[in-house]
């Protein structure tokens, strides 16, 4: 498996990967085609030809913040995430970023361990950050090579 760069083709099994994931921000069609146009980084993995993750990234100063990150629930625990964060990170290292940073749920236990797992610390949180349902936001934040 390999990452490559979201296509206009992709939207439409991003949007129902998102939909299987609840816990991930909640993006529009239009959101996800300004990825395909450049306009943010993104990268998906197929998996027997169909996409069965995606990340999206954006670059602030000498830092890359990952904005959603999802793999199809039914995919997970095969490297797919992984191999997502590392076209992600391997981007920010083109521009010499410094920290990737993002935001996650804070009752997002996998999402967490998984971060923890690729060397990231919570920094701060964010009260009350998430809707449908409420919920705070834990920062998390990783020192890049």
């Amino acid at each position: 498996m390999r990452s490559r760069p979201i296509e206009d083709a992709d939207v439409k099994r991003i949007l129902a990967i998102q939909a299987a994931c609840p816990e991930i921000a909640q993006w529009t069609t239009w959101d996800y085609n300004r990825v395909a146009r450049g306009e943010m980084a993104g990268w998906v993995v197929e998996e027997e030809g169909s996409v069965a993750g995606f990340i999206v990234a954006r670059k602030i100063a000498h830092e890359i913040e990952i904005l959603n990150f999802a793999v199809s629930p039914e995919l997970r625990e095969r490297g797919i995430g992984a191999i997502l964060l590392q076209a992600a990170l391997a981007w920010a290292k083109t521009f010499e970023a410094t920290h990737a940073i993002l935001e996650v749920r804070s009752s997002n236990a996998a999402a967490l361990h998984f971060y923890e797992h690729h060397n990231f610390q919570t920094v701060g949180r964010r009260s009350r950050y998430y809707n449908s349902p409420i919920e705070d936001a834990l920062l998390l934040s990783a020192k890049l090579p």
